[in-house]
């Protein structure tokens, strides 16, 4: 056995778990047999709006912190760990928020400085190793197999110095789940929160795993959930009872899925980020040939353009969490305007509601020669739009995308179009597309 100090990152071959650190006298002590076969790691920030809003104005750090809108429409984001305590979290209705805590203080958020701080954090990972798969701003695995030749530590000693220089430099805590596969490096990450350091090794997996609620599955929301509570399938052990045929004839692919998670197998990699295998965005421009300022026009291009896009990032098994509008002036100045999301996607409906409302914003009298449309800060296509069922809107919209998509598969890209595309069908009055531009 080892035991691992995460304040020297000491790690010391042992009997028996030790109480303190034999050489800093510390007693944040983490014992396990698998140290030395453990690579895969999940890091989550804590609490991460809140946590570097509280970083940047200390006078918030006692106090609870809700990010979101401030309507009574509007939907908690995140909320601090003080705010949880009074039964706050995130995706909840704001008004049910300011009922739960009504002396929290509600910020609306600043993704661009988030984004920031996160590109600060994943600099950090990447100088460990380059198998980093950032999976949402405040979340990422690492694969360190073969990383302790190079720098001399193992795994485990390697993300608890990473986690210390984090909140030494970059001032917010993470909370880190170490264990052999992504599935349970993640549910690792979430069992002690925050600041946690956790592992899952496979000696008794399934016994470990027999009593978490089926609900730590990814991808199982409360609409499945739900179903299976009707089937008598509350957790991992009653999942564990039944065979894959059995689960894939009543829960079709994801039965597949449930099966192979509920025994802590998990055949994914870890793949690093598309933009650091070349490839940094997606896009599509046009140029017309006559000047165009009526905004209604705009958009009717510009809808065929996030539906190029689109097809484009389907072809590519590839979605983007940063959307950006460009728009060429007839005096040639460029003006451009992104957006980061939460969660990646590849969308048309949602590129266009986001370019739309940037569109909204500027000089209606200005006449443009060129618009386009592009995703960058490029994902995985598996990682795009997860369902909101606090947003019926836009569940319709991607299945009827979805759709649209098994349809254009079987007879071709022009076999079903949408109403803002047929108002398109007159005279044209735009250049040949160029496909794909890496950067704009």
């Amino acid at each position: 056995m080892q035991t691992l100090c995460l304040s020297c990152i000491e790690i010391f071959e042992v009997e028996k778990p030790l109480n303190i650190c034999p050489k800093c006298r510390s007693r944040l002590l983490k014992s396990h047999d698998e140290f030395k076969t453990l690579s895969i790691v999940h890091m989550d920030c804590d609490s991460f709006y809140a946590s570097v809003e509280k970083r940047d104005n200390p006078a918030l750090r006692n106090k609870p912190v809700i990010i979101g809108g401030d309507s009574n429409r509007a939907v908690v984001s995140t909320a601090c760990y003080i705010a949880r305590t009074f039964g706050v979290k995130s995706a909840m209705p704001m008004f049910k928020a300011k009922k739960l805590c009504p002396h929290a203080i509600i910020l609306r958020g600043n993704m661009q400085k988030y984004t920031e701080v996160s590109r600060e954090i994943v600099k950090k990972m990447n100088n460990l190793t380059p198998m980093v798969e950032q999976v949402s701003v405040d979340e990422a695995f690492l694969d360190l197999s073969g990383t302790e030749k190079l720098h001399k530590k193992l795994p485990c000693q390697l993300v608890a110095q990473l986690s210390k220089d984090i909140e030494r430099d970059i001032g917010i805590t993470i909370s880190i789940g170490l264990s052999y596969n992504k599935f349970l490096a993640k549910v690792a990450s979430d069992l002690e929160k925050p600041k946690g350091f956790s592992i899952l090794g496979q000696n008794n997996i399934k016994q470990t795993l027999a009593p978490f609620p089926v609900t730590k599955i990814w991808g199982v929301g409360k609409v499945l959930a739900a179903k299976l509570h009707q089937n008598g399938i509350e957790t991992f052990a009653d999942l564990q009872k039944l065979s894959e045929v059995d689960l894939m004839r009543t829960y079709g692919k994801m039965g597949s899925r449930l099966r192979y998670f509920a025994v802590g197998d998990d055949l994914r990699a870890v793949k690093p980020a598309a933009r650091e295998s070349g490839r940094k965005s997606i896009g599509r421009e046009t140029t017309f040939f006559n000047d165009i300022s009526d905004h209604e026009v705009l958009k009717i291009k510009i809808w065929d353009i996030c539906e190029q896009v689109h097809q484009d990032a389907l072809r590519l098994q590839k979605s983007g969490y940063t959307i950006t509008l460009k728009l060429k002036t007839n005096s040639f100045q460029t003006i451009t305007r992104s957006q980061t999301l939460n969660s990646p996607t590849l969308l048309a409906n949602v590129m266009f509601d986001i370019v739309g409302q940037a569109l909204a914003k500027l000089n209606p009298n200005t006449a443009y020669r060129l618009v386009g449309v592009s995703l960058s800060n490029l994902s995985d296509v598996e990682k795009a739009d997860p369902l909101d069922f606090l947003e019926p809107k836009k569940m319709t919209n991607q299945k009827v995308e979805n759709a649209m998509d098994e349809i254009r598969q079987k007879f071709g890209i022009k076999a079903v179009i949408k109403g803002r595309s047929v108002k398109n069908k007159r005279p044209d009055n735009s250049l040949p597309q160029k496909p794909n531009p890496e950067n704009f």
